[in-house]
């Protein structure tokens, strides 16, 4: 069945996510965002539930017996300040949707328009619109109050917008599609002294700085070079004087790895190599590990069902199996641990390129809305057929 979206919804979604845009929030603090969603929602005739999570929200379409999926999209925005120029850019100074989840939103909600006008579709359909993506694990946060015992789903489906893809691109591979994602915090102490006699203390600054090309080693040296990792140090902070050696510099930084052998082995060699390093210089490290979103995998069985529901809208071109897997990070991994299914990038490139994800400049491209809610609904009929 082809499935295109009116140009009259088209049109009130462009809008609805215009208002969003407008009015960003950040993790689990989408309170106006839920009772848009919810209002939308019960506007159609949909159960709507509130409050999973804090503010999630689960609009249940149900028509006729058999098994039910779960359409899901984000709501949070980033403590980003805006520099789009856009007629509709944020009121919240230092808050914005960067990543386009206004845009995520807004086709979730022409998805459940488009289903709940067509009188021909059966199915339970639980659209999902979950807090708190960036960082805050939002999606775990709904799996542990019982997203799935309350809502069960044959499988669950998540999308993203992509710049760097064409408008009209569906993409996704089996496997993992998104790296987990970790972070470190290590504190190296040493004994502060004039920094024109070093040799009266121990210096913190070079044990830190061989501390940070060593962990430049692990990817490079300590990992199959087939095996995609990163470690990045995105943070150092020491001293507040041009002429004393600080007693501590520290440390901040992220791991990211698309298997999860790759993530035990990265964290077991720095909780050996940190304060190793730092006790041949004669000072002590400490190192916080912190566990975040695993790995974003798509099960094998979902991928050829996500990839045929694209050929049931016209405005998708092009339809992309084996796309290279990203090394950012998705809390939808939590979802897909819990329930079969995939996750699938829409392209939003129009004529001029978009700007990057997370950039201040970001904003979601409109002519996405008018193809996000035919292939959700596509995706629909194709799940639970398949």
């Amino acid at each position: 069945m082809t499935t295109h979206v009116p140009p009259d919804l088209a049109a009130r979604l462009v809008a609805l996510r215009h208002d969003l845009h407008a009015f960003p929030e950040l993790a689990f603090e989408e309170i106006r965002t839920a009772d848009v969603v919810a209002r939308e929602l019960a506007a159609l005739g949909l159960k709507v539930t509130t409050g999973l999570a804090g503010t999630g929200v689960v609009g249940t379409l149900h028509r006729g017996g058999g098994p039910a999926i779960g359409l899901r999209a984000d709501m949070d925005a980033l403590p980003i300040l805006e520099a789009s120029g856009v007629a509709y850019a944020s009121r919240t100074p230092g808050t914005m949707h960067a990543c386009g989840h206004d845009g995520h939103v807004a086709m979730l909600l022409g998805a459940a328009h488009l289903l709940a006008a067509d009188r021909d579709f059966t199915g339970t359909v639980h659209f999902i619109f979950q807090p708190a993506e960036e960082c805050a694990g939002g999606g775990r946060r709904m799996v542990e109050d019982g997203l799935f015992t309350a809502f069960p789903c044959k499988s669950v489906w998540g999308l993203h917008n992509w710049p760097g893809l064409p408008l009209g691109t569906l993409a996704t591979r089996p496997g993992p599609i998104m790296a987990s994602m970790d972070t470190f915090e290590i504190r190296v102490r040493g004994a502060g002294t004039h920094a024109a006699m070093p040799h009266l203390g121990i210096d913190p600054c070079t044990a830190a700085a061989e501390i940070v090309l060593a962990l430049q080693t692990i990817v490079s040296r300590r990992l199959s070079p087939l095996a995609p990792a990163v470690v990045s140090v995105t943070q150092m902070h020491g001293g507040d004087a041009w002429n004393v050696v600080p007693d501590l510099v520290t440390l901040r930084g992220t791991v990211r790895c698309l298997g999860e052998t790759e993530r035990r082995t990265i964290a077991d060699l720095m909780a050996r190599m940190v304060p190793g390093i730092a006790a041949s210089h004669g000072a002590q490290a400490e190192l916080d590990y912190f566990e975040g979103y695993p790995a974003t995998v798509n099960w094998a069985d979902a991928v050829p069902v996500a990839l045929a529901a694209g050929a049931h809208v016209p405005a998708i071109t092009r339809r992309v199996g084996d796309v290279e897997p990203s090394m950012a990070a998705e809390d939808f991994a939590y979802m897909l641990q819990a329930c079969p299914g995939a996750y699938v990038w829409l392209g939003v490139d129009g004529a001029r390129p978009s700007k990057p994800l997370h950039n201040p400049a970001y904003d979601f491209n409109d002519d996405a809305l008018a193809i996000g809610p035919a292939y959700w609904a596509a995706l629909a009929r194709q799940a639970l057929a398949a």
